[in-house]
């Protein structure tokens, strides 16, 4: 009788070690643009992926630069960003499997209802920063290589103004890491690059009363879903230099053969499913939508 019992708790105990051993095995670690993270859509996306597919998801939100990194240096399973370039640059080269077309919203750029450069109604970006150049208005830059940040240095160029090139260093994951941008000279002593994510360069926009550039999703949120809202208006949207799309990538296993390749393509392709689509679409804060589903 007591052998059996034995006999009975070590079967127990094998069935509960094989159980935990499959729950982390279905753990898959993610890096991610902040803007994912501070919109609010990740506390809602993940359970919903959770529950269908009993995936859990280590979110590591940075900046887009930083979170591509981590997909070529193996330190994730899955990237999920908003830098076209880059992440079709991350596929070709190896890194990525393929890119899934996932959502999208748009950049907007904000300021002060005051608006000293006089933006309102402007609907290309380039010309806004222009404009708030050759009016030495202060511009907050996230200066932190971040797919907003790109999208910032893309707008530069587009004003035709005469630009700067700076470099800046950061630490990212311990390690210094140096970040070259451009700005205008025209307005070089009104241009703050400060190294934070879409949040806190919000918030520093904020304090200052300053112009910045931000992604739709992550100001709605800074604006209608806080106790304390940021008190900044859009004053630039609509154009099409402001488009911003998002794309997943599993890491491919051919360059790191320890990420959970099958466990990433099976996030992916719920993301871009009939009910991941719809969970997206489904985001609302307030009443407004934050992102539109780019796969269905």
């Amino acid at each position: 009788m007591q052998r059996g019992k034995l006999l009975l708790c070590g079967l127990m105990l094998a069935v509960l070690a094989t159980g935990t051993a499959l729950a982390e095995e279905k753990i898959i670690k993610m890096s991610t643009t902040t803007s994912t993270q501070e919109s609010g859509l990740l506390d809602v996306l993940l359970p919903a992926l959770e529950k269908d597919t009993g995936i859990t998801v280590k979110v590591i939100a940075k900046g887009t630069g930083a979170a591509i990194r981590d997909g070529i240096d193996g330190n994730v399973d899955i990237i999920f960003v908003h830098d076209r370039a880059r992440e079709d640059a991350f596929v070709q080269d190896g890194f990525g499997t393929k890119r899934y077309a996932v959502m999208h919203n748009d950049f907007i750029v904000i300021g002060p209802a005051s608006d000293k450069a006089k933006i309102k109604g402007t609907a290309e970006g380039g010309e806004a920063l222009k404009k708030i150049a050759l009016a030495k208005a202060t511009f907050v830059s996230r200066g932190d290589d971040s797919g907003t940040h790109a999208k910032e240095q893309e707008l530069w160029k587009a004003s035709g103004l005469a630009l700067v090139t700076a470099a800046s260093s950061m630490e990212k994951d311990g390690k210094q890491v140096t970040i070259k941008s451009v700005h205008p000279a025209v307005s070089t002593d009104r241009y703050l690059s400060v190294g934070q994510g879409m949040g806190k360069t919000l918030t520093i926009s904020d304090e200052k009363q300053a112009y910045t550039l931000a992604d739709r999703g992550t100001y709605i949120k800074y604006k209608f879903g806080r106790e304390v809202p940021v008190n900044l208006e859009i004053l630039c949207e609509g154009g099409n230099q402001l488009a911003n799309p998002y794309g997943i990538i599993p890491v491919n296993p051919k360059k790191h053969p320890h990420v959970k390749a099958e466990l990433a393509e099976q996030m992916a392709q719920w993301l871009v499913s009939p009910k991941g689509q719809q969970v997206i679409a489904d985001y609302k804060l307030l009443g407004k939508q934050l992102f539109f589903p780019d796969a269905q």
